[in-house]
């Protein structure tokens, strides 16, 4: 078979597998497994042997004809480049280790038929996104993620939580596409094709007419669909779905779909330095507002959320400086250690029974009961922190050196501001990325306490694909040497500066962590269970007043106090409760949009009601009146009907003679 038939068997694969699934979950369940796994793995497959193929050489193009327009046409076309091929791989791998997982994760669940499908048809959308060479065929793949994130993220549609988590994702993400449609068809119109290589090309000839507006226009649908300041506060709430959906969405499809758009199109985004600048600031606002929000967490799935949306944050500032294959190798990168994290925290749970990283805290031996976990979510938490040698390492630095060398004149592609601004916020990012890393990690394994309950031991399927997982969250990093040229053949080797810098500052945002979490440790040991405590550094007579009046204005009952052990609380001080609720961002959306629209609907549903019902209950009404007058006068009697007959003619003819004598009279 030629690459490029191997190519389209990539996403039609899942695609199949998803309808056979579908058809067969009720009459044959016993073929849903097989059709849940086997095509995500052939898919893999057949993509890897498309990466070997390209071999990171010129890029293959192949299309044909859509269907015809009249004017731009639409192509069904595949554009496999070095990007593409590699994002693939990631995809497969992460798709198919999570329909393993989840086959022991939701064996008992009934609904398992449908959520397999929709995990395939996901997969399969994100496929089509990458190889796609067409920006029409892109946007429906596209649009096919937001579907399914609803109906996953709403899994268990039971809980009130589920239903608006999913409601809310959809809407924040559909928000963000009317401008990406709009900002798409700007795009055509200016270049006269649907087609990423024509618009390329014609971008490098000048063709661009509207470039800020254009690139302003699709990072809004960027910053929707890959969690981007000011449309990131539906990731979070995501986290209600199952777990094995969580890390399909944060490490290989959804948020991923955005920053790989922008990276196939960089160089129309590159035409306008404001929208670069725009992009970097609104990089730099996520990694460190994600960063403090992450500290501030006690769901340990939020943790993990705020952090895919930090390093999300370094994936679109190594844009905005211009660097897409530093974007994109970061991008892979952390698609594989955030995969681990995600399904070693689905083990997690299990295991303590809860999500509550305080609960965690007081347990003891949850790493000995969970081994598999427990190793690879260290190694994924190391790599997550950019300690050296692990993936997240040298991805980090491939984003920092871009910065740097923007920042000091040595490229040109985007303003120095955007690489300044880019550098200072990735190495703030990366204190904050080491201390809630390290936080996470000291509560849910260095509990004190009562030992933790066993529930069984993890099944093999949930436990073995950590480890497949955890190879390239520990060996990617290392093969920065030997896949540049499925990057541009641009360097991705680390600088001195930057990594003594990066490196630096995460073991000093650990160190501190540790040296916090020991110093509120202390204090807990000699605080009663349930009781609250005040702020480590508070006078000593200030403690009783201030449990005593925190206790019951602020934390409610006993049970619900928050953890003394937990070092964040320590380390943010008074801006703790506001990064716990994310800086209130929901609050204010609720407040500007959400409230007014809801009081607009209620008018519309008054004026439906009690004006727009009371015209149609009015017209039945006289109807029914005329109705009853007319039936009364119908009462069988032929003299009647006589009598008013002569009387009516009577009427009229004197009406005639009075009217003649008017008209003869003027």
């Amino acid at each position: 078979m030629t690459t490029t038939t191997l190519a389209a068997l990539v996403p039609l694969l899942p695609f199949l597998g998803a309808a056979a699934g579908l058809l067969l979950g009720r009459s044959a369940p016993g073929f849903v497994r097989p059709l849940a796994v086997l095509p995500s793995l052939a898919s893999l497959v057949i993509a890897a042997v498309v990466a070997a193929r390209q071999g990171g050489g010129p890029a293959i193009d192949a299309s044909t004809q859509l269907t015809p327009t009249g004017s731009v046409p639409i192509d069904l076309a595949l554009h496999l480049d070095g990007f593409a091929v590699l994002v693939a791989v990631l995809v497969g791998l992460v798709a198919s280790c999570v329909q393993i997982y989840s086959t022991a994760y939701l064996r008992d669940d009934p609904r398992y038929p449908s959520y397999a499908a929709l995990v395939s048809l996901f997969t399969s959308a994100m496929l089509l996104v990458v190889y796609s060479g067409d920006l029409m065929v892109l946007l429906v793949g596209w649009e096919i993620m937001g579907i399914c994130s609803y109906f996953l993220v709403g899994h268990y549609w039971e809980t009130p939580e589920a239903r608006a988590a999913s409601l809310k994702a959809f809407l924040v993400t559909k928000l963000g596409d009317v401008p990406f449609l709009i900002g798409l068809f700007a795009l055509a119109a200016d270049t006269g094709t649907f087609r990423i290589t024509g618009i390329l090309g014609s971008v490098a000839h000048g063709g661009l007419d509207h470039p800020t507006l254009i690139a302003l226009l699709l990072l809004a649908g960027v910053a929707g669909k890959s969690a981007q300041f000011p449309l990131h506060t539906w990731l979070p709430d995501a986290m209600a779905g199952p777990t094995p959906v969580s890390a399909l969405i944060h490490a290989a499809t959804m948020v991923a779909a955005g920053i790989y758009f922008v990276a196939r199109l960089l160089p129309v985004f590159a035409e306008s330095g404001a929208a670069l600048v725009v992009l970097a600031v609104m990089a730099a606002v996520t990694m460190i507002g994600s960063g403090l929000a992450a500290l501030a967490q006690d769901d340990i799935k939020r943790v993990l959320a705020y952090s895919t949306i930090g390093q999300l944050g370094y994936m679109s500032g190594a844009l905005a400086v211009g660097d897409r294959g530093a974007a994109v190798f970061h991008l892979i990168s952390h698609g594989a250690f955030k995969a681990v994290l995600f399904l070693a925290a689905g083990v997690v749970i299990h295991a303590a029974g809860t999500n509550s990283l305080a609960a965690m805290s007081r347990m003891g031996g949850l790493a000995k009961r969970i081994p598999d976990a427990y190793w690879t979510m260290t190694v994924a938490l190391l790599a997550l922190a950019a300690i050296p040698p692990f993936a997240g390492f040298f991805s980090k630095e491939a984003v920092l050196v871009a910065a740097e060398h923007t920042a000091l004149g040595d490229r040109h592609v985007a303003p120095a501001a955007a690489g300044w601004t880019v550098l200072v916020a990735g190495l703030l990012a990366a204190v904050l990325t080491a201390a809630y890393a390290t936080r996470l990690w000291l509560l849910a394994f260095r509990g004190r306490g009562a030992e933790a309950p066993d529930h069984g031991r993890q099944p093999a399927a949930m436990t073995s694909v950590l480890w497949v997982l955890a190879v390239p969250t520990m060996a990617f990093g290392i093969t920065v040497g030997v896949i540049t040229d499925w990057f541009d053949g641009h360097s991705l080797t680390p600088s001195l500066t930057t990594a003594v810098l990066s490196t630096g500052v995460g073991l000093v945002g650990g160190l501190v962590t540790y040296g916090a979490w020991r110093h509120t440790t202390a204090i807990a040991a000699r605080t009663p269970m349930g009781s609250v405590v005040a702020h480590p550094d508070a006078e000593p007579a200030l403690v009783e007043i201030e449990a005593l009046e925190s206790h019951t204005a602020a934390y409610g009952p006993a049970g619900d106090a928050p953890d003394p052990a937990d070092p964040g609380r320590l380390l943010l001080g008074p801006l703790h409760r506001h990064a716990a609720t994310g800086f209130h961002l929901d609050a204010l959306y609720a407040a500007l949009f959400v409230r007014p629209v809801q009081a607009a609907a209620s008018l519309v549903r008054f004026l439906d009601r009690e004006v727009v019902e009371t015209y149609v209950r009015g017209s039945a009404t006289g109807a029914r009146w005329l109705g009853t007058a007319v039936r009364r006068a119908q009462t069988g009697n032929v003299q009647t009907y006589l009598s008013a007959l002569l009387a009516g003619s009577l009427v009229l003819a004197v009406a005639a003679v009075v009217f003649a004598n008017v008209n003869a009279g003027s």
